[in-house]
Order: structure tokens, then sequence, then C-alpha cells
């Protein structure tokens, strides 16, 4: 029997306002018991407002306030802006999780290699399969992505078929995995789709984007025709494109060294899933020495200019093992992500000082990316026909030039959703009902904080004008033992005046504690109130910026 009351709803907590922390939230039923089903749990990453911290995470506050009746956690594929967030967070949902064969093997692989990552029980779906979980019935439909085993989900329930993308793009020749199913999504599109919530990474860039396969020719004539040492630097998941490099290599007569341990992690899993059957075995990095230039390519990690990674030891000429010659040719085959620059230029930057060719995708196809060109959004519209169309994944700028292609296809209904908007699908009118708590979460170390954190606010003032930490020694009464204890750090040596700074701030200490009634010197809260106050302004007044300034104030 249906129920009179029940809503579908859609209620995303990120990726609606930013590229990354992908996670939402699809509900069934009246809204006093509706039944839930979470897609994705990624994360974004941090940039220089979040000084020490890592990762940024999806706000769960609300999915743990109606765990009971969390049906399940779907992944769509294994990107870390999918699935990044899941071994920190799941363990406070425990939900049943399903993934395929790849995603699975690949978040196991990365617990196995962080000391304390919650074990997760997952159930394997394969492409083409649907899973039952409640009102819901939702079907794994094959897309080309940057990844293998990326897939839409039809999620069918008695009000409607929605259909989440998922990240996706067109491509007949993916060289790994299966292409988009477009004979699959054109049936789903004439059972009548209620909504589209689909990628919108690409959608200001027009026509289609190229395919994997044509990466692998440039790969190829690249790799073939380099005198010296190669260095090959992609996303570590891309198994496309690792495959390709390879199969260039094999052309080349040469052999594939591997440099960092995502990398190494991806091909573990990927020859477990069969996709790099016919491929020689990458070798260690300790085989480097021993292979003559002219028949060496290196897989190395660091496309984003991570610090830690391989290529950014390899630009500063740091690396242990792996040292360039001139001559010797470093192949981006990434796009660098927005916000990344500043890294990879210094890479980039290290290497040619090195005497070292630089290709990146400015100098030819050497990268093609995972996600849907306008004409390939375009034509997904022509296929699914929604009836309401809520652009995702992206920023302010990519989920409107997305609302404006939707409505120039004539979907009904274009939502510009956010963060924390709670959407009714059907029945009737959609839009917006409700907001639900949302907000981001940083990982710092291996703790996870709030954004207001008083960790964060401080390494923000640190970050900004340095610390003075302070110790004084006081009697009983009121007398100072001793010399103070100052230390120094983010500070000038000298003010602009070129008096030390050091010398300022032991002046402001004695004048304080010399004019401060004996009283008062009795109270160490007076004391460090007094100092502090004194130290920071004249600090304030031969700099221009006050620093942190720390008083400890003990009783001898």
């Amino acid at each position: 029997m249906v129920d009179d009351n029940n809503e579908l709803v859609f209620a995303p907590l990120g990726g609606l306002g930013e590229i990354g922390m992908n996670a939402a939230l699809y509900g069934f039923g009246p809204s006093s018991k509706r039944k839930w089903i979470l897609v994705d749990l990624g994360v974004a990453f941090a940039g220089p407002d979040q000084p020490g911290c890592d990762l940024i995470l999806p706000d769960i506050a609300f999915v743990e306030k109606i765990r009971k009746d969390l049906l399940a956690l779907v992944i769509t594929h294994a990107h870390e802006d999918h699935v990044g967030a899941i071994a920190d967070l799941w363990p406070r949902l425990k939900c049943p999780v399903y993934a395929t064969k790849f995603a699975a093997g690949l978040l196991e692989a990365r617990r196995l290699s962080e000391p304390g990552a919650p074990r997760v029980d997952i159930t394997i779906v394969k492409q083409g399969d649907t899973i039952e979980l409640g009102p819901f019935s939702i079907e794994y439909v094959p897309m080309s992505h940057s990844i293998p085993e990326s897939s839409a989900l039809a999620i069918r329930t008695p009000l409607g078929t929605v259909l989440h993308s998922g990240d996706w793009k067109l491509d007949a020749t993916p060289v790994v995995g299966l292409p988009t199913d477009e004979a699959r999504l054109r049936a789903v599109g004439k059972e009548g789709v209620l909504a589209l919530i689909s990628d919108s990474t690409n959608i200001i860039r027009d026509g289609e984007s190229p395919s994997e396969a044509e990466v692998a020719k440039t790969l190829r004539g690249l790799i073939g025709k380099a005198s010296g040492r190669v260095v090959v630097t992609t996303f570590a998941s891309n198994v496309a494109r690792l495959r390709s490099v390879a199969e260039a290599a094999q052309a080349a007569g040469r052999a594939v060294v591997v440099a960092g341990r995502a990398m190494d992690r991806s091909i573990q899993v990927a020859r477990e899933c069969g996709y790099l059957e016919g491929i020689q075995p990458f070798l260690p990095l300790g085989a480097y020495r021993t292979l003559s230039r002219d028949r060496l390519v290196v897989l190395a990690t660091g496309s984003q200019g991570e610090p830690r990674a391989a290529l950014a030891r390899i630009g500063e000429n740091e690396h242990p093992e792996i040292k360039l010659d001139r001559d010797d040719t470093v192949i981006f085959s990434s796009r660098t992500i927005p916000g990344n620059e500043r890294g990879v230029n210094e890479i980039v930057n290290g290497l040619i000082m090195q005497g070292v060719e630089v290709v990146t995708d400015r100098d030819g196809l050497v990268h093609a990316s995972g996600h849907p060109r306008r004409g390939e959004v375009a034509k997904l519209y022509d296929w699914i026909k929604p009836q309401i169309a809520i652009p995702a994944h992206g920023e302010a700028l990519h989920l409107n030039e997305h609302a404006k292609l939707a409505r120039a296809k004539g979907v009904p209904h274009v939502f510009n959703a956010h963060n924390g908007d709670m959407v009714v699908l059907a029945p009737g009118t959609p839009g917006v009902v409700d907001q639900i708590a949302h907000g981001r979460l940083y990982k710092d170390g291996d703790v996870v904080l709030a954004p207001d954190d008083d960790a964060i606010k401080a390494r923000r003032s640190l970050a900004f004008a340095g610390v003075v930490s302070i110790g004084i020694a006081i009697t009983s009464k009121g007398e100072i033992a001793g010399d103070p204890d100052v230390v120094i750090a983010g500070l000038p040596a000298r003010a602009r005046d070129g008096k030390a700074m050091d010398a300022l701030i032991d002046k402001a200490i004695f004048e304080t504690l010399d004019t401060l009634p004996r009283a008062a010197r009795r109270s160490a809260d007076s004391v460090a109130t007094a100092v502090e106050k004194a130290v920071r302004n004249n600090v304030r007044a031969a700099w221009g910026k006050r620093p942190i300034v720390h008083v400890l104030v003990m009783e001898v």
C-alpha cells in the first residue's frame, strides 16, 4: 500500500559548491520516518586557510542523527573525493557499504597502509548489477572515467527514478574498463527519469573530451623518441594511463620503475582485478640504478605538486634513488587541479634548472580529463530527458553554467542546489524545503577537528605574526626570582628602527615588572596579563603586527 505522505528527497552534504568532498543523501518515506542511502563520502584538499591540515571532510552530524534509518553507503567509484573520508567517518555510522571490486580493493589497500584504520566490510557489486535497499532499487550503470569501474546510479523508487551520474565522460576507447553504456542510459531514459544529478566539472569547456586511446598514442610517440630517461607522473589511480605508459615502454624496449606508494597500491589492485594483463611486472625503485638511461621509464607520484611525493623530491634533486641528467624527460600526464598551481610550478622550475625537458598538457595531448565537456553533457540530457536537473560536482560557476544548459535542453525544473539544501523531488512541484546540518571538518594529522577549533584559529595567527613565550618565576612576596625565560618564533630579528627584537621584548618585560605594585606582583594572573599586554603592544609599535604572546607565571 502506498503511503500518501511518502516523499523522495535529495540532500547534498558536499560537492555542490566545490570540486571534491562529494557526499549526498537520498531519502524516501514520510518526513518522520524516512529511509536513507548515502552516496559517496569523499574529501577535499585543505588550503592555506587551514595550516597544518591535509584534508577537508564533510560534516556528517545529520547522518549520525538519522543513522538508525541509514540503509547503506553506496560508492560510485574509488577517487579520494568520493571515498577519502570513509576511514575517518564510517566508524561513526557503521552502515553497510556497497562498492565495485576495484573500489573495495583500493580501500582495503589504503587501510593496510594506514595503522589504526578501521576495517570496513564491503559488499562487492558488479557494474550492471542492481541492489535492493528498502524502498530503493539501485542499478550500477557503467561510465567511463579516469579510474576503473566508475558507475552512475539509477536509483529507482515508488515515486520515480533518479540518475546520479557520479564522475563520467564519453569514451568509446577508454583503454581500461568499460565505456559509458549509452544503450543502458538510453533505456533508463525511456523508462522515465524524474531527476538527473550530474557532474559539472568541465561544463565550461566546449565539445567533447579526448579519448584515453589518443593519450596513449601521444605517450607512445614521446617515449619512443626519447634518448634519455623518461619520468611520467600522473594520478596514481588512473590505471588506463599506467597501462598506456607500460605499453609505450614495452614498445620502446624499456622497463618501468615505480616511485610512490600510492602508485604501488593502484598497480597491486589493478593486477588483482585483471586490468594489467599482458603487462610485464613493474620494477621496484631499487632497480633504477641498474638500468641504462635509454632503457628506463619511471612512473612517479606527485603530479599535483604534493610536497612529500616522489616527483617533488626529484624536482629538488633530493630523491635518494632517482637522479636526472640533462636531456632526460619528465612528462606531466595530468592537469593541475585549481589551487595546486604553485606546488606544480615549483617542481617544473626545479626540473628545468636541472636541464630536464618538461612536457605538459600545453605541449601536446598527454592528458585527457575524466569529466564530460559541454557536448557530452548535452548528449546525456538527450538520452535521459529528466523532469528535474540538479547540477553537482562543481563550484558556483560550473553549477550555474550547467543549469543554463539544462534549461536550454528543455528540462522543466532546474535547481542550483547547495550543500545542506533538502530538495523534495516528488511528489508535486519539486523544490528546496529545508536545511540540514552540514559543514566541514578538518583532518589534522590523525585527528578530525571542527572548523572553529582553537587549534586552527591559533595556527592562522601564528602564520601571520609568530609567537612569544615567556616564563616568569615570582616568590610569595611578589619578588622576581631570576631572569624571565623568553622564546621567540616567527618574528623578525630586528624592528623597523633596526633595534633587536629580543632586546625590545626584554625591555617591555622588565619595565612592566618594575612598575607593577608589589600587591599585583603577588598575583600570577595579574603579572601574566600585564606582561602579555605590554609585550604585544610594544612589538606592535615596533613591527606593525601583534604576535601571539603566552606568559606562564610560576610561584616559587
